[in-house]
């Protein structure tokens, strides 16, 4: 199944998702120009690295990807459901919003794994994070979906939940941004993951404007 598009049109253009997105996309692409020992040492300069916690990289780790699995998916659900987060708490909550669970994500991550070695880089955290807050703010909503079988092609509905699972899976597999590392030979990190949705879920009670809840957001 490929995903096109959720079914709650946009009442606003999504700057802020559209920023992220063209950032990190510039980035990873940056990052493809660089050989792998360039590349790996690009990612432990910037990326987060708990046994040698920097404040600064905490944000810089936040626009860095281990691969083309991990970078697309996360750019693809940050398109899918960016937008209409930042409708609900406009542009600029939503920007705080985005960092917030970024870097509370990672932070937990580097408590629950003091002393590794290996940086911690991608979106997920706050792509988790802006999950939460659609599932929050849109618990029926569903998504496009292509399904490519043998004799057609079909599009589809299915639950945003079930993307959520997919996405989940697919991060696990791509090592939820975390390079392999000598002293932690599992290497993933869930608790960037799991983190940034649980922030996300919470923050959003914060971050969201109620006024916009009055909005018919299905109207033309």
């Amino acid at each position: 199944m490929i995903p096109l598009r959720d079914v709650i049109p946009s009442r606003t253009t999504p700057w802020i998702t559209l920023g992220l997105l063209a950032i990190n996309a510039l980035v990873f692409i940056c990052q493809l120009l660089f050989a792998d020992d360039d590349t790996r040492q690009f990612l432990l300069t910037y990326g987060l690295v708990p046994a040698h916690f920097s404040w600064l990289n905490l944000t810089t780790a936040l626009f860095l990807h281990a691969g083309w699995l991990h970078a697309g998916s996360n750019l693809l659900a940050l398109w899918l459901f960016g937008d209409n987060v930042e409708d609900r708490m406009g542009h600029g909550r939503f920007l705080a919003f985005y960092f917030l669970t970024g870097c509370g994500a990672m932070l937990l991550d580097a408590w629950t794994h003091p002393a590794s070695s290996a940086p911690i880089v991608g979106a997920s955290g706050a792509v988790a994070g802006v999950m939460g807050a659609y599932l929050v703010l849109f618990p029926h909503s569903r998504v496009l979906v292509l399904v490519p079988l043998v004799a057609f092609i079909d599009i589809i509905e299915v639950p945003a939940l079930m993307f959520l699972a997919m996405w989940a899976v697919i991060q696990v597999l791509a090592g939820v941004g975390r390079l392999p590392d000598p002293t932690d030979p599992g290497g993933i990190a869930f608790m960037t993951q799991l983190g940034g949705f649980v922030v996300g879920v919470v923050g959003v009670w914060l971050f969201k404007r109620p006024e916009r809840e009055r909005v018919e957001w299905w109207g033309a």
